[in-house]
């Protein structure tokens, strides 16, 4: 079922918070009542006299495995691909060697944002996608119509009785902090299959991955004590995009998203306020209907919520020396109105107009009638000028009327900060003073403006058994060959300091026993290095048309994150100039490597041999 819970903000500001409106879709009962109850616990140490109440209604339960499923074939159908995927395909078919085995690696060259490490994400929809994967008749005839006349007609009957039993994935696990030049997954099948599958596995994982490393990112610019909430789908790139954004920004830290249907598709908490058009739609008190609102307590009489609140307003300007004839009439008609709709959950933007001169004063009234009638009022939005100094300002005038009035709640209601908030604004914040406890980002966050791109990469590594290696004019650019397992090598504190590849009949290596190993990037000198524990990276997670590991849920993967990232070093963590993690070979697949490199020179004269 659905639950929305209301939270009011009865403990101390700014060392937690709870949701303002927060919409729970929980897998089980027992989930949502741990959740719940874990909340509870936190405010009864805070203010125990403080009240939880909560509202039910009726939906459907979370959306299972085959509505996912069923999205994903919305979202990446079998035709989300580029078209020379097929012309290969047809290639490869009318010479019969469509079925010979390849192994394709996916991978990205680069750490973003200037980083020292990324996020390994978009795992769980390449599953769905694969075990999804098959060509419609609509498909087919489309197929027809674009690739040349000469195709031949029973390429499309090969076509549409494709789909990926024969296809073998092994994968990083998702939610996992990966780094430049390791494999994150390796796909294995017949030569066609897994050559058409790039595309749109590219597509899935290089977003996916991007925007979670960059929430991480956020969450470790913000620190862990403030609150962060997505809210880009109105600036994303596109629907889907949006939607994607807001999945993998709460899955790399954020605490929630703006996004309906990202809640209802992956549980995600949901929360909103209030927008500056619902303020300024108002312009007089007498808009303001119903102009009642029964007491919390169980009285059943209506109190006129203009009359109390004209007279907090007097006492309010007097208490703080402000000017009444400044206050602007309709945006405290919009709190009043929006109050009585939602007096549990009260949360305006007070910069419409201006905070000190109106925003401030009208929600402070406002708020303390609907504590008279014990609501617990939530909080305040700032969106424009100097959020630091406004908020501090803010504060003041919440501890003051604390006092004077004898509300202790007041001092600790919420302050929200939302304008176009970067990770090195967000980094700022951190150094000013300041009492914003949420902070909303949208923007910088989803469209990932300092990289727009990951950069991930599908190379064919191994066909019919047989090492392939791609050369290229830019040494950067030249890829590892054959078939490896993927090492993790972690230090006495359990920290990485090294990912070692190597071919997959090479055994594993050993905790305190020495490796020899040859970096990818850099220095490329063969180093000796004893590992204290040794970690394998590589699960097989698709075979023979099953996924072969449970499926995570959003919130699973998101604690698979945080715990991947508390493992780093803080030098490979640091935002700005980290150190670089090593990526590096084993001697077995160097010299591999070298003899690739001597017999492609070799060959490179077969016009001469005959």
């Amino acid at each position: 079922m659905w639950e929305i819970a209301y939270f009011s903000p009865g403990f101390a500001s700014p060392l937690a918070y709870q949701p303002f409106l927060l919409y729970l879709r929980d897998t089980t009962e027992v989930e949502a009542a741990g959740w719940l109850e874990n909340c509870m616990s936190q405010r009864s140490r805070r203010q125990p006299n403080m009240n939880l109440g909560k509202g039910i209604m009726a939906a459907p339960s979370s959306p299972s495995c085959t509505a996912l499923e069923r999205s994903i074939r919305e979202r990446v159908p079998t035709l989300l691909t580029d078209l020379y995927q097929f012309t290969m395909a047809y290639a490869y078919w009318r010479s019969g060697r469509h079925n010979e085995p390849a192994v394709f690696e996916l991978f990205f060259r680069d750490n973003p944002f200037g980083g020292g490490f990324s996020l390994f994400s978009g795992m769980h929809d390449c599953l769905l996608f694969l075990r999804s994967f098959r060509f419609t008749d609509e498909d087919v005839e489309y197929l027809r119509s674009v690739l040349p006349p000469a195709t031949d007609p029973a390429f499309f009957l090969f076509l549409r009785e494709l789909d990926c039993s024969g296809v073998t994935l092994h994968s990083v696990p998702e939610g996992t902090v990966v780094f430049a030049r390791v494999p994150l997954m390796e796909v294995s099948g017949p030569l066609a299959v897994v050559q058409l599958l790039e595309t749109s596995l590219l597509c899935l994982v290089n977003y996916a991955s991007l925007v979670c490393s960059n929430a991480a990112r956020f969450r470790l610019a913000a620190g862990s004590r403030r609150k962060l909430l997505e809210m880009g789908l109105r600036r994303a790139q596109g629907p889907d995009g949006g939607l994607t954004a807001s999945r993998y920004t709460y899955v790399g830290g954020f605490d929630m998203t703006s996004n309906v249907q990202a809640g209802f598709l992956f549980g995600i908490p949901v929360a909103g306020t209030m927008a500056h058009s619902y303020v300024t739609s108002f312009s007089s008190l007498e808009e303001v209907w119903p102009q009642t609102l029964v007491a919390a307590n169980g009285d059943h009489d209506n109190i006129d919520l203009i009359s109390l609140t004209k007279g907090w307003l007097g006492r309010v300007c007097e208490l703080l020396g402000a000017e009444s004839g400044k206050i602007h009439e309709g945006e405290l008609a919009a709190f009043l109105s929006y109050a009585i709709a939602y007096p549990h959950n009260f949360l305006p933007v007070i910069d419409s107009y201006s905070v000190t001169c109106s925003g401030l004063l009208n929600f402070c009234a406002v708020a303390l009638s609907l504590f008279e009638l014990d609501y617990s009022p939530l909080g305040v939005r700032l969106d424009s000028g100097d959020l630091c100094r406004q908020s501090v300002e803010v504060r003041h005038v919440f501890r003051f009327c604390s006092e004077q009035f004898s509300i202790p709640a007041f001092q600790s209601l919420l302050i929200v900060g939302t304008n176009n908030i970067s990770e090195y604004s967000m980094a700022e914040l951190n150094k000013k003073e300041n009492e914003i406890d949420v902070v909303g980002v949208g923007t910088h966050l989803v469209t990932c403006t300092r990289q727009p791109s990951l950069g991930c990469v599908y190379k064919l590594v191994e066909v019919r058994g047989s090492p392939r290696m791609k050369f290229s004019e830019d040494p950067e650019k030249s890829t590892v060959p054959g078939r490896k397992a993927v090492y993790r090598m972690l230090d006495t504190e359990g920290h990485p300091f090294l990912d070692l590849l190597c071919l997959c009949e090479e055994p594993a290596p050993k905790a305190c026993v020495a490796v020899r190993c040859h970096p990818v990037v850099g220095n490329k000198t063969c180093q000796s290095i004893t590992p204290s524990q040794v970690s394998c990276l590589r699960l097989e997670v698709y075979t023979k048309g099953q996924i072969t590991q449970p499926l995570c849920s959003t919130a699973e993967t998101r604690e698979k994150v945080q715990s991947s990232i508390q493992t780093l070093h803080p030098r490979h963590k640091r935002l700005q100039e980290p150190d670089s993690y090593i990526v590096a070979v084993s001697e077995k697949l160097h010299n591999l490597i070298a003899e690739i490199r001597k017999g492609s020179s070799n060959n490179s004269n077969f016009l001469l041999a005959n």
